[in-house]
């Protein structure tokens, strides 16, 4: 995993296998930011990477069809809801089941 800043993103941070971006340098400092972004890490590697990002994608359009708001479609991505729901457990990684993403279904 590499951590690289890059300010113009519009969120604070990005996953991108095997990257971190963060949209500043400070956000480093940021433990659950950090967290969560690892967590989406692991979910990445779980699908080879490249089924990850077409789940994603498909989860985030069929949710802004249900939803009809940006914001409510990315925060019920299964994948984010994992991210979300434990980043601010530091061992979570250690712990985390194969494929918990899954339950968020």
């Amino acid at each position: 995993m590499i951590i690289l800043t890059f300010s113009l993103l519009r969120r604070r941070g990005i996953a991108l296998f095997p990257f971190i971006l963060l949209k500043s340098k400070n956000d480093i400092l940021d433990v659950a930011l950090i967290n969560h972004e690892k967590i989406h890490i692991r979910q990445q590697l779980e699908l080879l990477v490249l089924p990850f990002y077409l789940i994603y994608g498909v989860n985030y359009l069929y949710n802004l069809i249900q939803q009809a708001d940006h914001e409510t479609a990315y925060r019920n991505i299964i994948f984010e809801k994992e991210a979300y729901d434990h980043e601010s457990e530091p061992g979570y990684l250690k712990q985390r089941k194969l494929f918990s993403f899954l339950s968020y279904l």
